[in-house]
Parts: structure tokens; C-alpha cells; sequence
């Protein structure tokens, strides 16, 4: 005996007990079409296979059906009628036996009720539509199997749906019931894994009043989602339907769970103005052979006893087919006969939970076949025993039933170690017919044993979205963030409400939506536009417009000093180049032609040799040229210190002690030069620290303590020079040269006591700047304060360039 319990009638009645008498049975109304096809389909399976003589040959299986009322109340009534025998009752009564297995229920709460009470009692229960995923815990419910998915596929495919178009801002209708509470529970959980928030979640029930579904309509109207999932049986989200088109509520694309996006009721042009171009997944559909012939040979004439067939043609003729007058309906002519056109209950060409009573009935009479197959001694039970056949207990069926495996129409029925079958749906898509029907149309599928991430196949050109789109709808909270910026998150909204923030310098983010930017690389910068990393620009004082200026200046500098070398060299023999030390005056020049030259060693890229003669050349050149200036200066002061006839002080100064002062002085510059690049040499280095988006190639000092001692060395040679010529200014004589040399030594350190911080503060490039206009600033004050009064005297005033002249007795003559 199998049982079975359907909806049939979907709606109780309820009365008010008032506890004084016997209360009354339970009323139900609202004839449901689909349900009771489904119990039909029972009935046709059970029939079909006491006709077959493979299967269970020699037995007949009975059954019994009740009505459930769609509550859950209702339906442990009915099971506990079913499972149960009355004591008082003889074997060898008429009444009907306790069954074996029951087939039961289309909604969840209704099994969540069935299936805790009769678990214990080891009563295998096999769903047809009931996809709670809570009813796959074997600890509490370890006798209930289903033939269709459980919701946690439906979720899982259902969240690969958002994210295949990319909607993250989702609102949500639930029943107010374990299939509703449980199916988006575990919808949130999917989809909180690809960072999709869901703004709202409004729930319903068919007993709610009307001011509570207002409350879920002012929900959806003050929404900015645009696509909202239903996750609603069919008679829980009718009345909000309903109000929605009434509010004529537009441009919203839905999703549906199995429960109602092939359900007959609100698949009507009323309810599609608001609702057309639905989504949603449903069970595979399969075809039922010879079935159709079945359903319609039912007539009132064949079962004038049955109330549920009198139900069926009061519902669809409007007419009372027995001559009972307990109706106002008036009398059937007895004419009727069920015709295609009652598409709710004549659908036999795509049926999908009838498909699923079909595979019920088949799976309990095939684990009884495989049950009485069991050979005496090679049995499952204890002591290796089997099943009796005339007295099978429903824990020994369930054994079987959960190690069965059959074929059914070229499909494989089995059922996983929860009870579970395989997840398999077809995606539905709500569109309109020709001739103004709406069609479910197939646009794709999901397939639960494919791999992560395959599992989902669509054909998006053949979907019909809201309004007649066809362009997948936008459903955002914030715009996407573009390659360049980053998201930053509302304080206080969730995670899909967010800012789009600009990368900072030197990070980038060349993806959509990016949660953070990230950093270049060390020799790295990133673009304008923060999206990728480019190699930062490498700076040094190259041959540009400041580096052609230095340039020019330093050779125009050097041709000049060469210039005033070949004018002395010209008039050599002449009294003011022989006064003034000619020797010395071509060291000096020369010094300074080199000093001019040396500038050009801080332009261009630094390499290893130019490194090391940056400096070196630039502090020997100036060291040989102060150390001249400060054997002139000497000798000036000598020379007119010198007070009485014969005094010999000038031999100490004679041209072979001045080029050992000169050979000395720079020699010890030498010797610091040549240690320093001993110890540590000046070499080239990539100095990111300062500017973080270029590198500035620049020549590292190496040893800073050497560095600083060649300029205080040169510091050192030009105070003693100013002292020397200060001391020695106001001695008599036409042309005394420790004026110029003061004045000279006063440029020099001015210049270099201003290169000092300028050098340190200059950034980059601009520091061998500031160090090659120092060289060439003091190079310049050298040659002009030194020898343009001489080259003055040479070239303008030739008269002047005499003995004579430069001794102070030209007055004396006249």
C-alpha cells in the first residue's frame, strides 16, 4: 500500500471553536487544477505498473490518497491516518492497511511536519515538490527522500544566474514559511560569497491581510533594484501579484523559484504587464507516455462517488454533475468531457512535477521489486536475513529505497546519502505568444554535476527581459568603479553601496570594481590614468635647455680664458704681464681653462669613471689654481713688504719656490683625492627617495667625510688667499694685484658659501646644476676680477703698459 497526499483543495476554512462541543471537520476550499493532475498521475503510475510483468510480477500495489489543504496541520492529519491502523479493526477487515511508503508533500512545511513525525517511526516519505534544503538533514529527517532538487541547488543556481548578468543589487520576496525562510537564507549565503547585497526582503502569505501585503508593495515601489527574486509557492505570491499589477508596478525584472514560474494561475495577460519576461528555474520536464488518454477518460459517471472528480467539473463547466441539490450550480447535461483547452489540468506535454510524482511511484516499486528479489541468506538485515513479503515492514523498504537505481525514459533515478536527486533544472523565461497566451520558454539550463563554473548554459538572445527589453537589465547600487579607482565602501550601508575613489600616485588598478589599489614595482610609476605601471622617468642633468646653457657657458668660458692666454702669451715681453708673475698668470689661466672644462663632467648620464672625475677634477683644477693665486699673492706681498736695500726675502720666493708652494698645495688635494677614491670611490646611483615617480640618476659621494674635506680643503686655500691679499691692499704701487686678488677671493667664497645650502636643497637634477654654475660662477669671477684690468691695460691703454707707469713714477718725471 502506497499513500499519498496532495493540495488538491489549497485553501482551509477555518472556524471558530468554542470548546462546548465536538468540533467540526476540517473545511478546505479552492480546487486546484495542478494538484489534482498530480494525484491523477499517481494513480496512472500505480496502474502501469500492475499492468507491467517485469516489474513486481504477481503483486499489486493499492494506495490510498487524501487531501492535504495545503496546511501544514491538515497534511500530519492525513499522514498519521494513512500510517496507522485502527486497533479496534481486524486483519480481515475491509479497511484499508497501514502503508508501506508515502508520497508526500509539495510544500516543505508540509513535509517538515510529515516527515519529523513518522522519521521515527521509519516510514519512508518520498517528495514530489518539496525543496527545503533543511529536509536534507539525515539526523532529523532520516526517512525522507525527494525526486526533485533540493533548494540549496536551486540557490546555488539561482546565485550563478546573478552573477551571470552581473545584477548586485537584488531585492527578495519570501513565504513566511520553511520554504521561503530556508530558500533565501540560503540564496543570501551564495551570493554573499560573489558580493551581491540584497536590499530588501519582503514576506508573504496567502492568510496575510491585505494591509501586510501593502506593506511588501510600498517595499518594492520605494526599491532602486531593479530585479527582484520570488522565492514564493504559487498561492503565497498571488495576492501580491495581483497588487502589483493593480499598482501597475513596471520595469522590474523577476526571478522565480520552481514554485510559480510554471504555475497556471498567474500566467495570464493580466498578470504579465507586470511580470512578463520572468526568470526562473524549474524541474526537468519530461513526457509521460499514454498519459493524456488517462486524464481524459475521467468523468463523473466512472466515479459518481468521488467528490474530488465532482470538485474537477464544478470547477471547470461550472455545473453540478449529481443530482444532489446541496449546490447552486445548475445541473451538468452530461456532455462534458475534458478537452486540451483546460490546459491546467490537460498539460501532458511538458510536465514537470507530475514528472516527479511519476518517478516517486516508480522509485517505491522498484526498491520493492529489488526488496523481494532478496535471495535467503545473502539479505541486507541481520543474520543476513530479507525482507518478508507478506509482512514488510517500511524500514526494510527504506533500505532499498536508498540504494535504488533505475532508468526511467533514458533518465538514471537514484538518490544521494541526504535523500536528494540530481540537480538538474531547464530556465524558463516568461514571454508572450502570437496569439497573446504566455509561453514558458526555454532559453537555457543548470546542470549540478558539471563542474565549478559550468554549470550554467544560456541562450541570452533568445530572452524577452522586462518592458519588452532586449538588453539585460542594470541592477546597481553604485555605478561600477572603472580601471583607475578603487571602491570605498559607505560607512554604515552595505558593501554594494559604494564610492569610487581616484588611485593614489603610484598605484594603480586596472580592473573593474577593484577592491584596492595596488603599488608598482620599485623602478615603476603608474600612468595618468592610475591602470598600469610604466617604467619611471630616469632623470639627470642632460644636454636639454639647462644642460646646452651650462654647456655654452663653460665652453664660452674656457675660449675666453684661452683667449686671455694667447693675448699674454702675445705680450709676454711687456711690463705688466712681466710685473705680474707671467708664470704664474699662465698656471692660472691654464688652472682656469681646466676648471672651465670640468663643469661639463656633471652633464649627462653618470657612469662609474665620470663619477670619480666629477669631483676629483673639479677640487685638484680649483686646488691648482688657488694654490697659483696664493704664490702670487705671497710674492705681491713680499715684494713691497720688503723695506730695506739688500734684503733677501725674495729669494725665498724665487720661481723655483713658487712652483714647490704650487706643487705642494696641490698636492695635498691630490692625496685626499686619491684616498678617497681608494676607500670609497664616488659611483653612480638610482635615488628613488626623493621623488617617488622618477628616478634621478645622480653620482653618490661614496665617503661624505672625503667630500667635504676636498671643499674645506678649497675653502681653507681661499681664506688664506683673502687674508694674504687683504693684508697686502693698501700697499703703495700703481698696480698692486692684492686688490683684485681680494676682491677676487671675496666672489669666490661668496659663491661657494651660497652653493652650500643651494646645493643640498636642489632636488634631482638641479644639484649638479647648482655645482656646475658654482664651478662656472666662481671660474668666471677668477678670470674677470684677475685679468680683465690687465687685458685693459694690454689692448686699451698701452700707454699705460709700462715700468714706469706701474712703479707710480710717471709724475715724478714730468
Amino acid at each position: 500500500m502506497i499513500g499519498g497526499i496532495f493540495p488538491v483543495l489549497n485553501k482551509e476554512i477555518s472556524d471558530t471553536f468554542t470548546f462546548e462541543s465536538e468540533p467540526p471537520g476540517v473545511k478546505c476550499a479552492g480546487f486546484d487544477l495542478r494538484a489534482f493532475r498530480w494525484a491523477q498521475v499517481m494513480i496512472f503510475a500505480i496502474e502501469e505498473i500492475n499492468n507491467d510483468p517485469a516489474l513486481l510480477p504477481n503483486i499489486s500495489l493499492g494506495y490510498r490518497i487524501l487531501n492535504s489543504c495545503a496546511s501544514p496541520t491538515n497534511t500530519l492529519r492525513a499522514a498519521l491516518t494513512l500510517a496507522s491502523r485502527p486497533e479496534e479493526i481486524e486483519l480481515t477487515s475491509p479497511c484499508p492497511p497501514a502503508i508501506s511508503a508515502l508520497i508526500a508533500e509539495s510544500g516543505s512545511s508540509q513535509s517538515l511536519a510529515v516527515a519529523g513525525t513518522l522519521g521515527p517511526f521509519q516510514v519512508p516519505i518520498v517528495s514530489y515538490f518539496s525543496t527545503c534544503a533543511c529536509l536534507s538533514d539525515r539526523a532529523k529527517y532520516p526517512t525522507f527522500f525527494r525526486t526533485i532538487p533540493s533548494d540549496y541547488f536551486q540557490a546555488k543556481a539561482l546565485a550563478a544566474l546573478v552573477k551571470h548578468f552581473g545584477w548586485q543589487w537584488i531585492g527578495a520576496i519570501q513565504s513566511d514559511n520553511d520554504y521561503g525562510r530556508n530558500g533565501i537564507l540560503a540564496f543570501t549565503e551564495e551570493v554573499r560569497k560573489l558580493g551581491v547585497c540584497i536590499e530588501f526582503v519582503g514576506t508573504v502569505l496567502r492568510t496575510y491581510t491585505m494591509d501586510k501585503i501593502l506593506d511588501v508593495v510600498e517595499m518594492i515601489k520605494h526599491s532602486t533594484a531593479k530585479v527582484i527574486l520570488a522565492f514564493v509557492p504559487e498561492g503565497d505570491f498571488y495576492p501580491l501579484m495581483k497588487e502589483v499589477v493593480k499598482q501597475n508596478i513596471t520595469g522590474i525584472q523577476w526571478i522565480a523559484s520552481e514554485a510559480w514560474i510554471t504555475a497556471s494561475r498567474p500566467s495570464t495577460p493580466e498578470i504579465y504587464q507586470a511580470f512578463g519576461g520572468a526568470l526562473g528555474f524549474v524541474v526537468q520536464k519530461m513526457a509521460i507516455p499514454n498519459l493524456k488518454p488517462f486524464l481524459t477518460r475521467l468523468n463523473p459517471q466512472m466515479y459518481p462517488n468521488n467528490l474530488l472528480v465532482k470538485e474537477l467539473w464544478e470547477a471547470l463547466y461550472g455545473c453540478n454533475p449529481s443530482l444532489s441539490s446541496g449546490t447552486q450550480l445548475p445541473p451538468c447535461t452530461g456532455k462534458e468531457s475534458l478537452l486540451e483547452q483546460h490546459s491546467a489540468y490537460m498539460n501532458t506535454s511538458s510536465p514537470r512535477v507530475a514528472y516527479n510524482v511519476y518517478k516517486a511511484v516508480y522509485a517505491i516499486a522498484h526498491s520493492l521489486h529489488n526488496l523481494l528479489l532478496c535471495q535467503p541468506g545473502s539479505g541486507p538485515f541481520q543474520n543476513n536475513s530479507c525482507a518478508q513479503s507478506n509482512n514488510i515492514h517500511p524500514w526494510q523498504l527504506q533500505y532499498y529505497l536508498q540504494e535504488v537505481t533505475f532508468n526511467i525514459a533514458g533518465e538514471e533515478v537514484n538518490f544521494d546519502l541526504k535523500g536528494d536527486s540530481i540537480p538538474y533544472y531547464d530556465i524558463i523565461n516568461w514571454q508572450r505568444g502570437t496569439g497573446g497566451n504566455i509561453e514558458f520558454v526555454n532559453v537555457g539550463l543548470f546542470d549540478g554535476t558539471k563542474p565549478a563554473g559550468e554549470e550554467l548554459v544560456i541562450q541570452e538572445d533568445r530572452i524577452i527581459w522586462a518592458g519588452h527589453q532586449s538588453e539585460v537589465p542594470v541592477s546597481v547600487c553604485s555605478a561600477s568603479c572603472l580601471p583607475g579607482s578603487r571602491k570605498a565602501v559607505r560607512r554604515g550601508e552595505p558593501v554594494c553601496c559604494f564610492d569610487c575613489v581616484p588611485c593614489d600616485s603610484g598605484k594603480i588598478s586596472n580592473q573593474t570594481n577593484s577592491i584596492d589599489c595596488r603599488f608598482c614595482p620599485k623602478d615603476f610609476w603608474s600612468n595618468k590614468d592610475r591602470t598600469a605601471c610604466i617604467p619611471k622617468k630616469e632623470e639627470f642633468l642632460a644636454y636639454d635647455s639647462l644642460g646646452i646653457a651650462l654647456t655654452v657657458t663653460s665652453v664660452v668660458g674656457a675660449c675666453l680664458t684661452m683667449t686671455v692666454f694667447a693675448v699674454f702669451f702675445y705680450h709676454r715681453n711687456t711690463a705688466i704681464v712681466r710685473v705680474n708673475n707671467s708664470e704664474l698668470s699662465f698656471f692660472i689661466l691654464f688652472a682656469l681653462t681646466l676648471c672651465f672644462l670640468c663643469s661639463l663632467v656633471f652633464i649627462g648620464e653618470p657612469t662609474p669613471w665620470s663619477c670619480m672625475l666629477r669631483h676629483t677634477a673639479f677640487s685638484i683644477t680649483f686646488s691648482l689654481c688657488l694654490s697659483c693665486i696664493l704664490g702670487k699673492t705671497l710674492v705681491v706681498l713680499a715684494a713691497f713688504t720688503a723695506t730695506r736695500p739688500g734684503d733677501n726675502i725674495m729669494k725665498w720666493l724665487g720661481p723655483k719656490q713658487q712652483r714647490f708652494i704650487i706643487f705642494n698645495c696641490t698636492l695635498v688635494q691630490v692625496v685626499i683625492c686619491a684616498a678617497w677614491l681608494i676607500d670609497a670611490p664616488p659611483f653612480p646611483s638610482r635615488n628613488t627617495k626623493y621623488e617617488r615617480s622618477k628616478i634621478i640618476l645622480e653620482c653618490s659621494v661614496g665617503s661624505s667625510l672625503a667630500f667635504w674635506c676636498v671643499l674645506g680643503y678649497i675653502g681653507l686655500q681661499a681664506c688664506l688667499c683673502f687674508v694674504l691679499a687683504f693684508l697686502a691692499r693698501k700697499l703703495p704701487g700703481n698696480f698692486n694685484e692684492a686688490k683684485f686678488i681680494t676682491f677676487t677671493m671675496l666672489i669666490f667664497c661668496a659663491v661657494w658659501l651660497a652653493f652650500i645650502p643651494a646645493y643640498i636643497s636642489s632636488p634631482g637634477k638641479y644639484a649638479d646644476a647648482v655645482e656646475s654654475f658654482a664651478i662656472l660662477a666662481s671660474s668666471f669671477g677668477l678670470l674677470v676680477c684677475l685679468f680683465t684690468p690687465k687685458c685693459y691695460i694690454i689692448l686699451i691703454k698701452p700707454e699705460k703698459n709700462t715700468k714706469q707707469h706701474l712703479m707710480g713714477k710717471d709724475n715724478k718725471h714730468k
